[in-house]
Order: C-alpha cells, then sequence, then structure tokens
C-alpha cells in the first residue's frame, strides 16, 4: 500500500502537469489508502484458511482468529465504499471507477486465480498497476493518454522483478499452502529469473519512451540515460538471480526492487514537468 501511494504521488503530479496542493493530494491519498485497504482486508479474508498454512501469513488477523470474517468483511466493505466515495466527491466518476475495478481485479479475479494457475501473477501485476491510473486521471489526465498506460506499464513490469523475487524466498511454504506460483510450478527457478529480467527490461523501456513524450531532444537523451542509471540496479539483480537463483540472489532483488521503482519514478516525473 505504501509503494501505491507513492507512485500515486508521482502520477498525479505528471498528471497535474506540476506540484499538487497538499489539500488535493490529502484527499487523493485518503481514497486510494482505503481502497487498497479494503482490497487487502478481502483478500485475507478469502485466503483466511490457506494463510494459517504459511508462517509468513498465519499472524494475520483473520488468519489467526483474532478478527471474524464477518468483522473483517464490514470493515473492508466500508473502507472500499469510504475510498470510491472520497475519489468520487473529490475527483469525479473516473478515478473512483478505476478505484472500483482495480478492487475487483484484485480480490474476485487475482485472489483466487492465486490457488489455480501461476499466471495469477500477471492478473496480480495489472491489479497493483491500475492505481497509477487514480493519480494520474484525478489531476487533469485522461484515461485514453499513452502517458498514463506506460506509468501502468512501468508498474507491471516492475512488479515481477518483485514478486519473482518474494515467491522464490517463500516457494516452500507457497507450495505448501497450495499456492500455484511460478517457482512452485518451475522450482528450478529458471522461469522466475527470466520473467525478472523480462519485467526490468520493459520496465526500463517504458521509463524510456515516457521520456521522449515531450518535446525537447537533450531533455529525452538525458532523461533516458537516468532511467536506464535508474533501474540497472534491478536488472543487473534479475541476472544475477538467473544465473544462480537462490535466496541471496533473490533478496539481492527484492531490496534492488525497492529502491529503483522510486528512482525511476522520480527521474520520469521531472522529465514529464520539462
Amino acid at each position: 500500500v505504501v509503494m501505491i501511494l507513492v507512485t500515486t504521488c508521482a502520477t498525479a503530479m505528471i498528471g497535474a502537469s506540476g506540484l499538487v496542493p497538499a489539500g488535493i493530494l490529502m484527499w487523493l491519498l485518503i481514497g486510494t489508502a482505503a481502497i487498497a485497504g479494503s482490497a487487502g482486508a478481502g483478500n485475507q479474508i478469502w485466503e483466511r484458511v490457506i494463510d494459517r498454512r504459511m508462517t509468513r501469513t498465519a499472524s494475520r488477523p483473520v488468519a489467526s482468529g483474532r478478527l471474524s470474517p464477518i468483522s473483517a468483511a464490514v470493515f473492508a466493505a466500508l473502507l472500499g465504499v469510504v475510498g470510491a466515495t472520497v475519489l468520487a466527491i473529490n475527483f469525479g466518476r473516473v478515478p473512483a471507477a478505476i478505484g472500483v475495478v482495480t478492487w475487483l481485479l484484485y480480490v474476485l479475479v487475482y485472489t483466487p486465480m492465486k490457488v489455480r494457475t501461476a499466471w495469477n501473477t500477471t492478473l496480480g501485476a495489472v491489479a497493483g498497476a491500475l492505481p497509477v491510473l487514480i493519480g494520474y486521471t484525478a489531476t487533469g489526465g485522461h484515461v485514453n493518454e499513452w502517458t498514463g498506460w506506460l506509468l501502468v506499464g512501468v508498474l507491471v513490469a516492475w512488479q515481477y522483478p518483485h514478486f519473482m523475487s518474494i515467491a522464490w524466498m517463500y516457494r516452500r511454504q507457497y507450495k505448501e499452502a497450495g499456492f500455484k506460483m511460478t517457482t512452485t510450478e518451475e522450482p528450478t527457478g529458471r522461469s522466475a529469473g527470466w520473467q525478472s529480467i523480462i519485467g526490468s527490461g520493459f520496465l526500463i523501456a517504458a521509463g524510456i519512451t515516457l521520456c521522449w513524450l515531450p518535446a525537447g531532444t537533450i531533455g529525452a537523451i538525458v532523461g533516458s540515460i537516468a532511467v536506464l542509471a535508474a533501474a540497472w540496479p534491478m536488472l543487473l539483480a534479475s541476472i544475477r538471480f538467473a544465473r544462480c537463483p537462490d535466496d541471496t540472489s533473490a533478496r539481492t532483488l527484492l531490496r534492488s526492487s525497492l529502491l529503483v521503482l522510486p528512482a525511476v519514478l522520480a527521474v520520469v516525473t521531472l522529465r514529464l514537468f520539462w
């Protein structure tokens, strides 16, 4: 959720072509955070039985029994309604509709797919990237513009190395719980490694493309070099992970992914401003 809010701030400024007033940004973050929190609660309700089988998730409120499924459902519903209402009142129907679609895709499509097919990562990446459009359309951007969808592409691509590293480190727990992840269906790590490399490559490509959208060749060249420099650590970590998939290389990849996304977004935001 924190990463979603970071990207929402960046894309809101891109949509506004400048800084966003603090009051507007506050309502945007409240609405987006409420929908994201509601989706996370819905996920924990759905997976409460499976979560008990994994050390990583066994202490979650619903899985551990500290919160009943009914109470959690009421909480999730109220939070989701509040989030959508805040977005609709302050920013219009489009950002609110994107928030609702994100919730539906994450809770009702991605979550049940996790025990059926390893393709759940792709659906999860899309669901995790759509909030970018909430920020972008809330401050002046339009849903039919290339800029917004390229920003979504950056987030979709980033999630492959990010989630493949997590899927590798917790592959045994995922398998015991019954999740179908790339690392449980193809346990050598080769597929996870290649998907990480491809994701890193697409992130660089989308970031460079965004740098060439505004006028100005010099700015585009400088921005492209900056995107490449910002994303390079994750690409190298992905290559190392593909060559030698182990917990050490996966943890390095995870850490690099947490630094690379804000860096790339910062470069793209500055380039689209100037």
